[in-house]
């Protein structure tokens, strides 16, 4: 009897797995050479490595785990550690990421916030859920939750002293063009009246230390003040983010009434350009310097004793180069710096030097970088307002 000098048979079947892995793998990476595959279908991420087999499109690592959150919707395999059988594979390439999304986006409104792949779990999570779970998108002229012009409903907010968090009351009126909120849920008179057209609102999980935490930003005469929100339910939060960016765009189509959808749009909430502790001193720059925590609000740059502080201690208008204003690495010769971070950073406006230390170098080419762009861009005229608010106020 001839010795069995070949594959065991449970190995057999492991090299034929392997082939046929191999070969739906280079069938996958050439379907993802299609226009539009080339990035996660959801976040926007480069380069995905997972497909939903169920819905045809490509999506990144972490957006796959929030569809592997809805097995009923969605099933997602790796392209290349899963086995794809061979109607899967075609389904993947009739479809793909530009045809669902003509399908699922077909009716995005256009205040609604389509989150990055550099933005919060709780974005992401809803705007996959609002897509295919929901479908609210497939289909033009349905009534959005979001532009009802008014929402009212109880959010957990930080106390601006003791740091806790306590159920309030808050109404969103798009007719008066305000968000107010109330300490008790029938009490006659709010607590605080925030215009909406002064708001901003980002997501700040680690901030604020819970996955749904929201800040809205705000300004009162003439102050920026912060308050720090959150609700259990991840799809109430993003509701109320939505619902105010749906009021923002009202009232800015009335205030400038010629303007394109494109130009309002980034006038909506945005996400802060950069977070962070720097060390400063004061203006005649004879104090130490005192470690703060920094918010970069695209030309307003805001200093906090802590990163929850209600109001901003300080704030510095960074205008246009053409105006007088300028960035430096390094701190001006004769600078007596008792800081223990060396990386030093000069803001020049036409009033005075800013002195800020940086920990790391690392952190001082970022900062230098945004202050540069900012510095860079053309001014709008609100800007110009705001400027000379500045100069009054300081």
């Amino acid at each position: 009897m001839q010795p069995n000098i070949g594959l065991s048979k449970s190995e057999g079947i492991t090299a034929a797995d392997m082939s046929a892995n191999e070969r739906a793998t280079r069938a996958l990476r050439e379907i993802l050479q299609n226009p539009g595959n080339d990035t996660c279908a959801d976040c926007g991420a480069p380069d995905p490595d997972w497909g939903s087999c169920s819905l045809g499109v490509f999506i990144c690592l972490a957006c796959s785990g929030i569809h592997r959150n809805i097995p009923e919707i969605s099933k997602v395999k790796s392209l290349s550690l899963s086995r794809w059988e061979d109607h899967e594979m075609q389904f993947m390439a009739e479809n793909g990421n530009r045809l669902m999304k003509s399908k699922y986006e077909a009716a995005v409104p256009i205040y609604y916030y389509k989150p990055t792949h550099k933005d919060c779990q709780v974005l992401r999570e809803q705007w996959i859920r609002a897509k295919y779970e929901r479908q609210e998108f497939t289909e033009p002229g349905k009534n959005f939750t979001y532009e009802e012009g008014t929402r009212d409903g109880i959010l957990m907010k930080r106390g601006r002293d003791n740091g806790q968090f306590l159920s309030r009351r808050f109404v969103l009126s798009e007719r008066e063009g305000t968000l107010k909120y109330f300490t008790k849920f029938d009490a006659k008179e709010p607590k605080a009246v925030i215009k909406v057209d002064t708001v901003n609102a980002t997501f700040q999980p680690e901030k604020i230390g819970n996955p749904n935490g929201l800040q809205i930003t705000y300004l009162k005469d003439y102050s920026t003040r912060n308050i720090f929100l959150y609700h259990e339910n991840g799809k109430e939060i993003v509701d109320w983010f939505n619902a105010i960016r749906a009021v923002q765009l009202h009232y800015l189509k009335v205030a400038f009434p010629g303007a394109t959808n494109a130009e309002l749009v980034p006038k909506l909430t945005r996400n802060f350009l950069k977070e962070g502790y720097m060390e400063k001193t004061g203006p005649r720059q004879t104090e130490g310097f005192k470690k703060r925590w920094f918010t970069l609000d695209h030309r307003r740059l805001m200093y906090f004793k802590d990163p929850l502080d209600a109001f901003a201690k300080g704030e510095v208008f960074l205008g246009n180069r053409d105006h007088g204003y300028s960035i430096y690495t390094g701190l001006p010769t004769g600078t007596y710096c008792n800081s223990a971070w060396q990386h030093g950073i000069t803001i020049e406006t036409p009033e005075r030097y800013f002195l800020f230390t940086c920990e790391t170098e690392s952190d001082q080419q970022e900062w230098v970088k945004l202050f540069n762009d900012v510095m860079s861009a053309p001014m709008s005229p609100q800007e110009y307002t705001m400027e000379a608010m500045f100069k009054h106020r300081h």
